[in-house]
């Protein structure tokens, strides 16, 4: 990330936690290049930057104010969840199922949808690392590398650790078919059907499918919006549980987009430690972070080989291409004897281009752009929302990602909004579908990863008074029945 970039997203950050807020005025040029000890033209670039988001203005001789504050974003949930903590048997996938098959319409907006747009990734450039790759590769090594997988793909993964501070083995690297493959070969290698795990609440979906699958227990810990999993809850559901393993996303967790501390992340493996219970670390939105660093994971703080660390290339440069892994610590065995009788191998060529392409240059690049769109159109999204929908409605202001999690007024069913805007051509992510209790009732997941054009604000402002009149118990009925044959 470039000064310029670092120096906006930091005051950007402070604009969304509300430090800075509306109306409050910017320091000048001459004190901010002073106080960062950076050139008066560093600080100009930065405040364009923030001014293309919408989140500062100009005076003319007064200096720049900010327009886009606290009062300009809705505001914070505070607890988002109380779980019973009882262990709880799952039962989501025709749910989860017959949501995600209504948004694979391009005629849908897609705020349901579980990617950003693929308009944000270098596919042409990944085409002619694939022609390159395909090229070289070495006949021998579609046998040689059929576990673990590619050697040079891993020897760029564990430089990319070790750019983070992180010494990761290369041998200790297992690439799968996509995080979720990673995840799962992870769970089956510590736990067995009726064995129960410990899961945040609300819950990637996908790890609630994990456990229905494998017939095991989910026991859901409360999550807090802003900093991840409680602690206090999840050390009394070690003690009362005995659960044979954690799954968790301690970075920009999907759907909250909560970041949990890096002194939070270190109590964390010290509490998994102290018990012996392994951590399925799922860190696949890592590399999306919106301030001036890479927000470590929990396997940065984890002595005792207990943190199994999961990450893809589908959220941040090739989705579709089905490339991750897992790098599961003192399990990498159990695990790899499992790739070995499950899914075996990942496709030899799509390896081989995404080891080329790291290996050229680019990725940074790359993902510096990628995370400079994502958090225009996080900034973009939340005003519409101030705009369009009512009082009472809640939002997480992540820091990175490209989710946002709403907490609609209480009386708001959010099955039914997500049927009725599904009507309309809108598809969204009702809380529901994030707990193997059920609960969520009034909440939505929304994906800022698509631009705000004018067919998505118009999709918003539908959403919004849909919200609004389902919020009414009088008019809910009434806007059951509008609008059912328009189309956004």
């Amino acid at each position: 990330m470039k000064r310029y970039e670092s120096l906006a997203e930091d005051i950007a950050q402070s604009i969304r936690t509300g430090v800075l807020k509306l109306g409050d005025r910017l320091p000048s040029v001459r004190q901010a290049s002073a106080s960062r000890g950076v050139s008066p033209s560093t600080v100009f670039e930065a405040y364009y930057l923030l001014e293309a988001r919408g989140l500062i203005r100009a005076r003319e001789r007064s200096g720049y104010y900010v327009i886009a504050g606290a009062r300009a974003m809705p505001p914070e949930p505070e607890i988002v969840s109380r779980p019973d903590g009882d262990s709880t048997p799952v039962d989501v996938s025709t749910l989860v199922f017959d949501i995600l098959e209504s948004t694979r319409s391009r005629d849908v907006v897609p705020f349901g949808s579980a990617f950003p747009s693929p308009l944000l990734f270098p596919f042409d450039r990944l085409a002619r690392a694939m022609t390159t790759a395909i090229q070289k590769m070495d006949p021998w090594s579609t046998i040689d590398d059929i576990t673990p997988g590619n050697a040079s793909l891993r020897r760029q993964i564990a430089l990319r650790y070790l750019i983070d501070g992180l010494h990761v083995h290369t041998d200790e690297i297992i690439i799968t078919n996509g995080a979720i493959d990673a995840l799962n070969l992870c769970l089956q290698a510590v736990a067995r059907p009726g064995d129960a795990v410990i899961i945040e609440s609300p819950s990637f979906y996908g790890a609630l499918q994990a456990l229905e699958r494998i017939g095991l227990k989910a026991i859901e810990v409360p999550t807090h919006p802003r900093e991840g999993v409680d602690l206090g809850a999840l050390a009394l559901a070690l003690e009362r549980h005995r659960p044979k393993a954690c799954w968790l996303m301690t970075n920009f967790q999907n759907p909250l987009g909560s970041l949990m501390p890096d002194e939070k992340k270190r109590a964390l493996v010290e509490l998994l430690t102290l018990h012996d219970v392994p951590l399925i670390e799922d860190d696949v939105y890592g590399e999306l972070y919106f301030g001036s660093k890479r927000p470590v994971p929990a396997k940065a703080f984890d002595t005792k080989g207990l943190v199994m660390h999961c990450s893809s290339f589908s959220k941040s440069l090739a989705p579709g291409y089905r490339v991750g892994w897992a790098a599961p610590g003192r399990y990498a065995q159990a695990v790899a004897r499992q790739k070995l009788t499950t899914t075996l191998s990942v496709s030899a060529p799509v390896q081989a281009a995404l080891a080329e392409y790291l290996a050229k240059g680019g990725y940074d690049r790359h993902l510096r752009q990628l995370r400079h769109a994502l958090s225009v159109q996080q900034s973009a999204v939340m005003q519409a929302i101030v705009r369009h929908f009512p009082a009472g409605t809640r939002a997480t202001r992540p820091s990175g990602g490209y989710f946002l999690w709403l907490e609609l007024p209480e009386k708001v069913n959010a099955l039914e909004i997500h049927r009725h805007a599904l009507s309309l051509g809108i598809s969204v992510a009702p809380g529901p579908m994030f707990s193997a209790q059920r609960g969520f009732t009034n909440c939505l997941r929304i994906n800022y990863g698509h631009p705000l054009d004018e067919r998505a604000e118009a999709a918003l402002a539908t959403l919004g008074r849909l919200v609004s009149a389902y919020s009414d118990p009088k008019t809910g009925a009434a806007a059951g029945n509008q609008g059912k044959s328009r189309n956004i």
